[in-house]
């Protein structure tokens, strides 16, 4: 497509989705219902069909040279096309919130305010990688009565394309408008930055990628965005805690996945605890070849007590270690503030709870943070007083997640403050208007 041609193309699909959002934002819950039963019959009926496609783009891939991580996120295997069809099932159970009214109040006057719960509109989103999310954005878009424009990355081209067809047969087979989802069709990036820029049809945007897409997106957007871009979350050891359950949240925060935004990247251990809790995190980490980028106290216990931490291991039943295994090094500033996505942790001491909760708010991205502690009153400040889009007590950062939340799916994270924050999942996507129920009242 010529630049011409493309401004027309994404004209095109800006007004379709905006006739496609007054469909749906009437739509019966019944049929909104049909629509993902519909595709996740489809999404079970059509996998080879699929993994044709996706083999496309797995080939292309390797061709190119993607590095095995980005190729394996590409991959539609039959257990990544069954999760997505169970997520369809999953939001189909749950109840239809559009046209819900809360807060409903008689005023002195008379009349009766309340908000009901109503559709976006139209949402855009950017992502890459990985095509399951289609199904994802797609389901959520269809639970929620918004219509939706899809740009997904050009390495999973044929795979998003596939996937589509299936959300606009279902669509079209429940009475609802096929154009309700659409995929932007063509790889020429130019189109990101006309998608961005079209208030008149898209209401908001939502990107989910890279730290650089993000960045570009918030920059030069001209309609509101749904973001975050960095997942630095932390854990907080409490004086006084489970030494022991504060050891298995703390492995499974940072080594159950590198890789995700809700991994744990920063470590702060309370100095009453640190000398009884680090020996016995940082064998663990050893083992599984983390490497601990300490403050000067931490770095220096843990240097003392290499012996302690082998035979810690040893105590836990895994093979002894020696001292060279450990992976130790000073922290500098820039840790405090990094999202590694990958074996490294950084590791602070703090006097207690009030430096954890400064230290937090000061480099965290707001994403995630968690106290471990059996403090009632130090959780409660921790709770209160931590600056972040989901705060913790007692347990394991990764649970910041859409589906852990009970949302059914998400369409992303978010750390912004304004009314999406956290994981984003169906009364993410809507907005509330103010009702207002009389009998006739007039100011007076």
């Amino acid at each position: 497509m010529n630049e011409i041609t493309l401004s027309e193309y994404i004209q095109t699909l800006g007004i379709q989705a905006k006739q496609a959002s007054a469909l749906m934002a009437k739509a019966s819950a019944a049929s909104k219902n049909a629509a993902l039963k519909k595709l996740a019959a489809l999404l079970r009926s059509n996998v080879e069909a699929l993994q044709t496609d996706n083999a496309k783009d797995i080939a292309r891939a390797l061709a190119a040279g993607l590095a095995a991580p980005m190729v394996d996120r590409l991959k539609l295997t039959p257990k990544v096309i069954e999760t997505c069809a169970q997520g369809c099932e999953q939001l189909a159970a749950m109840a239809d919130v559009i046209g819900e009214i809360i807060g409903l109040k008689e005023q002195p006057s008379g009349i009766r305010v309340g908000q009901m719960r109503v559709p976006i509109g139209v949402f855009g989103m950017i992502f890459e990688s990985r095509p399951n999310v289609t199904i994802e954005a797609a389901s959520l878009s269809i639970k929620s009565g918004n219509a939706c424009i899809l740009r997904g990355g050009s390495e999973a081209i044929d795979s998003n394309k596939a996937l589509a067809r299936l959300v606009q047969q279902a669509l079209s087979e429940s009475g609802l408008p096929d154009n309700a989802v659409q995929l932007v069709q063509t790889t020429d990036r130019e189109v990101v930055g006309q998608l961005i820029a079209m208030p008149q049809f898209v209401d908001v945007i939502i990107p989910r990628g890279g730290k650089g897409l993000i960045e570009r997106i918030s920059r030069d957007a001209k309609v509101p965005v749904i973001k975050h871009l960095d997942g630095n979350c932390h854990t907080y050891v409490d004086d006084p805690c489970d030494i022991d359950q504060a050891v298995t949240v703390a492995d499974n925060a940072k080594t159950n996945k590198y890789s995700p935004c809700n991994a744990t990247e920063s470590l702060l251990v309370a100095r009453g605890v640190a000398a009884e809790f680090l020996p016995k995190i940082a064998a663990i980490y050893a083992a599984k070849g983390v490497e601990m980028r300490c403050d000067p106290e931490a770095l220096a216990l843990l240097q003392s007590y290499k012996e302690n931490c082998a035979q810690a291991l040893v105590n836990q039943g895994h093979d002894a270690i020696n001292g060279e295994a450990f992976k130790l090094a000073p922290a500098t500033e820039a840790d405090w503030f990094e999202e590694y996505l990958a074996p490294i942790i950084s590791i602070k001491i703090v006097a207690g709870v009030d430096e954890a909760i400064t230290h937090i708010n000061h480099f965290s991205s707001h994403h995630t943070d968690a106290i471990l502690t059996r403090d009632h009153v130090h959780a409660q400040a921790f709770l209160r007083e931590v600056d972040s889009a989901s705060v913790m007590v007692n347990t394991s950062t990764r649970f910041a997640d859409g589906f852990e939340y009970g949302l059914g799916a998400e369409i992303g994270i978010s750390t912004d403050k304004f009314h999406a924050r956290g994981p984003v999942g169906i009364e993410g996507l809507t907005s509330l208007k103010y009702v207002v129920l009389g009998q006739g009242e007039v100011r007076t």
